[in-house]
């Protein structure tokens, strides 16, 4: 905002009137229609008209202008049964055509607003009374009364309709889906939520609308800090220091709002008491007078009686005052730090100094209301820059605020005895010139009335141009001094109300229903925060970081906020998920710290995909100008972009069992970099399979010191003592921070919903229909066919080569074990909630709280530990840390203590053992485990991913996935068995599962069906492609023959297959053979690994064996090729291709490589792959993990070969001797690795 009289007297108003000088009567519709249409017309079909009577005079007129022509359908004739309410002074409402006609008296065009149409309520005004000139009346606030379900959806429509409007993207798919969301969560709800990019547009049009501004040219350059995340008070006013902070930005004001959850219910708002966030106290006298700012009496007596004392000057800065889900309010001191003030000063009256006023920086309004798609947001504290006469002619200088006008007359030596010297005015001046010298002598961004009179103008001819209109309050918008001699006041205007808006609504304290009696009768105990160390430090050097991470099973979350600990000693910082951020919102930072996984083929976390495609699109677009990143710790390099001279870090999570280790992280990289980002040191990587937690931590020590040095941050900090931020976060578990509550009269919510908020993900109950064996009844493995149906639900849609998403459930008999361990413990069927201890510093002293901690919904104990914790993967060295507290024995807790500081023994433990939680309580007998400790420090149980072996058409309303039950012997011994599939294995028909869809929008047909397809999965490789040959029967049954070009009929499309035995393990045989008899399959080949009395033979043999047809389907067809299996197959089946195209076609090795990449880059090269690696210590001769969608007849143990260093020494990559990979799975938890979720790296 480009100045702040509009933003501290509040943004909006409830007026629908035409407010202009008597004298200034509209343009005739006779004159207008007598006038020579010799003018262009615009995009917007506004049109340029000349007079025919006088030249010097133009017009803007459009189709809709004349009466005639006037649409029907304007939704303000059915605001009340007698028609809309016509304002007095001008005698017209708002359909009127005289309302549209506005004249600027300076240069006499006339420019006709037909914006006013789209208004969807009426005004103040009435018949018999013009409300134009009042300041604040009841029927300006916002209405208390409870929005219809009806209203709700004629908005939310409304809203979107002007959203996707602004992407060019009206009644596209992507609208109409998001429509029928929005229907049906509020059918479901009662309500919806904006996404981020919706509450951007929605703030930035609000104050676009916004009449009382003069400031907004600067619309579309509002910041927005969602915080609707915020549930306490605290989180509120972290979030302002954070705003405030950010905001301020050392005087060079950025204009910024900060968004608070939405109103659910009246009793449940959220609210900033403040009108705005800073404030000067006024301390009323016995006499009546007041010491400091007169306006703000009321509130500082609110703020005494709550517990705050001031020092009685005149310029004392009040608490924030804050209330949280319609709890009682809370006091906050504002640090000093945050509170930029400005000493008055005067270029040529040196006694002007002795006045001592002085005046903050920062205006941050904080009393309206955000009323955006039928969503009502209470509290929204915002913030623009100052337009001088705010402060000098209103703050200083009005009799009902500071009252300097006489004062400084006197010092002037002015005659203040006669109105007629004009010493009011002279003295009004002289204050405001001391205002703006003050201001810009320390370079604090403020705006004079004659530079914001202009640009506000700029404004009006752009929204003409633009929206046809602009409402404005000539009232407001004139500055307070100097009127006429600014343009503005020269200008007709008109005032009507147009959603997003911001309201007025009533103060804090009338509306607020208090909760504690006791407080009440007290007017509430204030209690006030302190900073913290950190946070301290924090707000002194005035550097936002942000840590964004992506993540598929929450690893890279609790890296991040581990690092955030870290980071919180020396700068303002926040974890914010990818898929909760923007480009705009970086370009706000200083730092930028990137935690995020890989999986599959080097794709990124489903909730980094759209972060990474926004950024890449930047780039691509050609709107920025592409510049690779400076080297490291290069900051003077040519930076161009739109991070330019920001600095960033990145943490890359993965399995070295994929090709492409890290890959999204070291993407990532690239596109920060291509921004115009500064590296500040190099991209990090973890590997699962080998001290992941000890490389995280190496390198965010190393990304905590570079960012000291770039910043010039403490260099005296001491940095030896960061393990401890690092092994932490705000959740760890410590005695007496976590409790259990019961809850006599709970009750636990629906699976499916609570599932679905604790993953982010739509979750849908599907009910098992059919169970199959596919695998013949003498094999030793099993492989199921499961039947799911979806009772038609639209969120169980999907296209083949999709993937579905299963919610295991635990072994009941492993649960009711581990609960029998536990300590501290209600009965296990009792409904609990965990809690948190929270502390408060107020004027009292501590005050320690206990708060809902909603990590783990309200269930039993044998519910979160069936449905919700992952108990089956081997605990973390974090975890074991704190059970070795908790150990009796000092036999267990020595070796406890070896786990948890040897990372070479916790690795060799846990790939040997594999431990369940159930079998580290056994091995260390002595421990004794609160309940709280469980439920609160282990991973949430995530879903598990299959490939879908249906299609959509052939099999309506239904879900199939092809499983491989897995079933193993650890290397200690321990039989362990799939947490999934084992538990798919044992589902009767009938029983109900939640389930959700993951799109693959990468493995799908080609739209062009004449071309051919060859498919290559062994094993439960052969998953998605089964849903392919269903497709293409329906396809193939409607009778329809594609063509392109000179191409007709459907294209080939070949099966290649790998199983052991063709008597065992060879699923769907008969399926496959009717396929071929339809003609649906061209033909299918099957390679044998196990079969008595041939060779072996593997699905890459196959393909060589067939070279011609291979080549032929790759090069002279343009066919597609998709691969569906383990990492090491898809290897193997790549380089049996490029050696097909190098002998087939004479290409070079390197020429066919290039062919491959090619293919990839038009997608017509598809892999559908997950990782099956895992470090083991001892190799054992015993039969083969057997992991879902895993070829079974690869060999078994893989000798990694030993690196060489620098000086040319031999460093084992183990430090044991004769130690090896063997083929397994990804994850550390083999349980858990049954599911396509095995293909999803470590994050």
């Amino acid at each position: 905002m480009s100045a702040a009289g509009y933003l501290s007297a509040e943004l909006c108003s409830s007026v629908l009137c035409c407010l202009r000088k008597r004298q200034r009567i509209p343009s005739s519709r006779t004159e207008q229609e007598s006038a020579a249409s010799t003018g262009k017309t615009t995009g917007n079909g506004v049109t340029l008209v000349t007079s025919t009577t006088n030249p010097d005079i133009s017009f803007m007129t459009q189709k809709s202008y004349f009466p005639n022509e006037v649409s029907t359908t304007n939704p303000m004739t059915s605001l009340t049964n007698n028609g809309p309410p016509k304002c007095p002074v001008m005698n017209h409402g708002p359909t009127a055509n005289g309302v549209t006609s506005l004249r600027n008296y300076l240069d006499g065009t006339v420019a006709v607003d037909t914006l006013h149409e789209k208004q969807r309520q009426s005004g103040i005004c009435t018949n018999n009374l013009c409300m134009g000139s009042t300041m604040l009346n009841d029927d300006m606030k916002h209405p208390r009364t409870i929005r219809s379900r009806e209203g709700l959806l004629a908005d939310a429509e409304d809203f979107l309709v002007q959203y996707y409007t602004s992407l060019k993207s009206l009644d596209s798919a992507s609208h109409r889906m998001r429509w029928a969301e929005v229907k049906e969560d509020i059918a479901a709800t009662g309500t919806y939520d904006l996404t981020l990019e919706e509450l951007a547009f929605g703030v930035k049009t609000a104050w676009r609308n916004a009449p009382r501004c003069i400031g907004r040219i600067q619309w579309s350059k509002l910041k927005v800090m969602d915080a609707r995340h915020v549930s306490t008070a605290r989180g509120m006013f972290e979030a302002i220091c954070s705003h405030l902070e950010y905001g301020t930005n050392n005087g060079n004001l950025r204009s910024t709002i900060t968004v608070f959850p939405p109103r659910r219910s009246r009793r449940e708002d959220f609210r900033v008491w403040n009108n705005q966030l800073i404030l000067y106290a006024g301390y009323r006298q016995p006499d009546g007078s007041v010491i400091g700012d007169p306006s703000n009496a009321e509130f500082t007596e609110i703020c005494e009686a709550l517990g705050w004392r001031g020092k009685g000057g005149l310029f004392d800065v009040l608490p924030l005052v804050l209330s949280a889900a319609g709890g009682d309010p809370e006091v906050f001191d504002i640090p000093e730090k945050l509170v930029l003030e400005v000493e008055m000063k005067h270029p040529k009256y040196a006694w002007f100094e002795e006045l001592g006023l002085k005046w903050f920086v920062f205006p941050g309004v904080s009393k309206m209301v955000l009323d955006c798609g039928g969503l009502e947001f209470p509290a929204v504290p915002f913030n623009g820059w100052y337009l001088g006469t705010e402060v000098g002619a209103r703050n200083f200088c009005d009799a009902a605020r500071y009252n300097m006008t006489e004062k400084v007359a006197i010092k002037m030596g002015l005659n203040t005895e006669n109105t007629s010297s004009l010493w009011r005015d002279r003295a009004l001046v002289e204050v405001n010139i001391a205002v703006l010298h003050s201001f810009q002598s320390v370079g604090a961004t403020i705006v004079d009335h004659h530079t914001a009179s202009e640009s506000f103008i700029q404004h009006l001819h752009n929204e003409q141009r633009q929206r046809g209109g602009c409402p404005a309050d000539w009232v407001w918008v004139v500055p307070p001094m100097s009127g006429s001699q600014t343009e503005v006041f020269h200008q007709e205007m008109t005032v009507y109300k147009l959603k997003p808006s911001y309201e007025y609504q009533e103060d804090a304290w009338t509306a607020h229903v208090w909760k504690n009696k006791d407080l009440q009768q007290r007017y509430l105990e204030a209690r006030l925060k302190r900073l913290t160390q950190s946070q301290a430090k924090a707000v002194a050097s005035h550097i936002n970081c942000v840590i964004v991470f992506a993540t598929e099973t929450g690893r890279s979350e609790r890296f991040a906020r581990q690092l955030c600990q870290t980071f919180k000693r020396a700068f303002t910082t926040r974890v914010v998920c990818m898929e909760d951020i923007d480009l705009t919102e970086l370009q706000q930072q200083d730092l930028i710290l990137v935690v995020t996984s890989t999986f599959g083929n080097g794709d990124g976390p489903e909730n980094g995909e759209t972060f990474a495609k926004s950024l890449e699109k930047v780039i691509q677009s050609g709107s920025l100008e592409r510049k690779k990143g400076t080297e490291v710790g290069d900051a003077n390099g040519d930076r161009g972009g739109a991070l330019k001279n920001i600095r960033y870090g990145v943490f890359g999570l993965g399995s070295r069992a994929y090709p492409n280790f890290c890959a999204f992280g070291h993407f990532l990289d690239s596109l920060l970099g291509d921004l115009g980002g500064q590296k500040i040191l190099e991209t990090g990587e973890g590997d699962e399979l080998s001290g992941q937690d000890n490389s995280f931590k190496t390198w965010a020590r190393r990304a905590f010191k570079a960012s000291l040095t770039a910043f010039h941050v403490d260099s005296d900090m001491d940095t030896t003592d960061l393990d401890g931020d690092l092994s932490s976060g705000d959740d760890t578990w410590t005695p007496g921070r976590f409790r259990i509550a019961e809850l006599p009269d709970g009750e636990e919510g629906d699976l499916c919903t609570v599932l679905g908020k604790l993953h982010n993900k739509h979750v849908e109950p599907c009910k098992v229909q059919e169970r199959r064996q596919l695998q013949s009844a003498t094999s030793p493995r099993q492989t199921i066919l499961v039947r799911l149906g979806t009772n038609s639900s639209t969120a169980m849609k999907y296209s083949p080569g999709d993937h579905v998403a299963i919610f295991p459930s635990n072994s009941p008999a492993m649960v009711e074990a581990i609960l029998s361990r536990l300590h501290e413990a209600p009965p296990a069927g009792q409904i609990m909630r965990i809690e948190v201890m929270q502390e408060e510093t107020t004027a009292r002293g501590t005050v320690e709280n206990w708060v809902v901690w909603d990590k783990v919904p309200s269930c039993s104990l044998r519910t979160a530990f069936t449905r919700y914790l992952d108990i089956t993967t081997p605990p973390s060295q974090d975890l074991l840390k704190t059970l070795s507290t908790l150990a009796d024995n000092n036999q267990d807790r020595d070796r406890l203590d070896l786990l948890t500081t040897d990372s070479n023994a916790y690795e060799e433990w846990r790939d040997t053992n594999a431990p369940t939680l159930l079998e580290v309580l056994k091995a260390f007998p002595s421990l004794r485990v609160p309940a709280s400790l469980l439920v609160t420090q282990l991973p949430l149980l995530k879903q598990r991913y299959y490939s879908i072996s249906s299609s959509p058409d052939a099999h309506p309303n239904e879900v199939h996935a092809t499983v491989a039950v897995l079933k193993y012997t650890t290397e200690g011994g321990v039989e362990h068995e799939g947490v999934c599939s084992g538990w798919l294995n044992k589902l009767e028909v009938g029983q109900v599962i939640p389930c959700a869809i993951r799109a693959a929008p990468n493995f799908r047909l080609p739209e062009d069906k004449t071309l051919p397809v060859m498919m290559v999965g062994p094993g439960t490789g052969i998953a998605p492609f089964r849903s392919f040959w269903q497709q293409r029967q329906v396809d193939v049954a409607r009778g329809h023959t594609p063509t392109n070009a000179s191409r007709r009929g459907w294209g080939d499309m070949r099966l290649y297959f790998g199983c052991r035995s063709s008597s065992q393990d060879h699923v769907y045989d008969s399926e496959l053979a009717a396929m071929k008899d339809q003609r649906v399959l061209k033909d299918y080949y099957v390679a044998l690994s196990r079969e008595p009395g041939q060779p072996k033979m593997y699905v890459q043999d196959m393909l060589q064996q067939y070279a011609k047809d291979v080549f032929n389907t790759m090069v002279k067809a343009g066919g597609h090729i998709y691969v569906c299996g383990d990492v090491e197959m898809a290897e193997d089946v790549r380089q049996t291709l490029e050696r097909i195209l190098s002998e087939q076609g004479n290409l070079t090795p390197e020429a066919a490589r290039e062919y491959i990449r090619q293919m990839r880059s038009v997608k017509r090269y598809h892999e559908d792959i997950f990782g099956v690696l895992q470090k083991k210590t001892k190799v054992e001769t015993r039969s083969p993990v057997q992991t879902n969608n895993v070829a079974e007849d690869v060999p078994w143990i893989h000798k990694i070969t030993d690196s060489v260093d620098e000086g040319g020494n031999v460093v084992p990559v183990f430090p044991s001797t004769n130690q090896f990979v063997r083929r397994a799975v990804l994850n550390t938890s083999l349980t858990s690795l049954d599911g396509f979720s095995a293909g999803v790296a470590s994050n």
